[in-house]
């Protein structure tokens, strides 16, 4: 199977693409950053292109039999901003279609889903609704993964020098899953959804709030000596008033710390591998 692989200098894009440079998958990287890619993965060919190019994306989707799509909303995004998500799918699966490509693989999430509980409305979940609705209806084969929170997110995206930030007050459970068993889950979809549409819950093997997530990666962590530093959401929320990444930063904390999710991932598990990693071995060996 040949893949174009959309997003993969992304924190969620890295490990997939390497993992399926690894299993010997043929697969072709588009970038607007085709010099910085293409350091990133030297074993693969990588393609300038962009979104916004249907002239890229036609040349890119040449010979391919599938496209994976790990895509993000950037945090200073606006809401009349283009975005990947949404106007860029719609680019892509224009594109698929006329060039025959066969079948759509496409990064979702979870938590999206804490959409219109507790009066909760943000466009960004509306652009993942939106998102799935354009793949169901566009007439491609599709598998559709909705992962649980990353523990790499515990490392990248909370940790600012000695200290894991952690926002409000979190109350709901999440399962952790580490990008490299998702990727091992990937790989295996590849073989068993070639035909069809799949839909795929991906949790990892233990559920934590973000707090108890956070204290477990601090504990274990051997590097260097790490400390949890809390920060009322207030603040993300008034900031959100003056700064569109607090912004985003204050309803992406809300919707983690209140989504009551759900073990729901017993089919993925039967029909893609069982993860192994526990947030444990995760953070010792970061």
């Amino acid at each position: 199977m040949k893949i174009l692989f959309i997003g993969a200098t992304g924190l969620l894009g890295k490990p997939v693409a390497n993992a399926m440079i690894s299993a010997g998958i043929d697969i072709t990287i588009l970038a607007r950053n085709q010099e910085i890619a293409s350091s990133l993965f030297p074993k693969a060919k990588v393609l300038k292109g962009d979104l916004q190019n249907i002239e890229s994306l036609k040349v890119a989707m040449h010979g391919q039999d599938a496209i994976y799509l790990s895509l993000s909303v950037k945090q200073n995004e606006k809401e009349k901003d283009f975005h990947t998500e949404t106007d860029g799918m719609e680019n892509v699966l224009f594109t698929a279609k006329e060039m025959n490509v066969g079948k759509i693989v496409y990064l979702s999430s979870i938590v999206q889903n804490y959409q219109g509980i507790n009066n909760f409305d943000w466009w960004v979940f509306r652009n993942k609704f939106k998102a799935i609705d354009l793949i169901k209806k566009s007439g491609i084969n599709y598998t559709i993964f909705y992962p649980s929170a990353f523990m790499e997110s515990i490392f990248y995206q909370s940790k600012i020098g000695p200290f894991i930030i952690l926002a409000g007050k979190p109350k709901a459970l999440m399962w952790y899953i580490a990008a490299e068993d998702f990727a091992s889950q990937v790989i295996n979809s590849l073989d068993v959804c070639k035909a069809g549409n799949y839909e795929f819950n991906i949790q990892g093997l233990e559920a934590f709030t973000q707090k108890d997530a956070a204290e477990i990666f601090v504990k274990n962590y051997l590097k260097n000596k790490l400390f949890l530093l809390e920060i009322p959401i207030a603040i993300f929320k008034f900031m959100g008033k003056f700064s569109q990444k607090a912004n985003y930063g204050y309803h992406i904390i809300e919707a983690l710390n209140n989504y009551e999710e759900k073990f729901v991932a017993t089919k993925s598990w039967e029909t893609l591998r069982k993860p192994k990693i526990t947030l444990k071995e995760f953070a010792s060996n970061k």
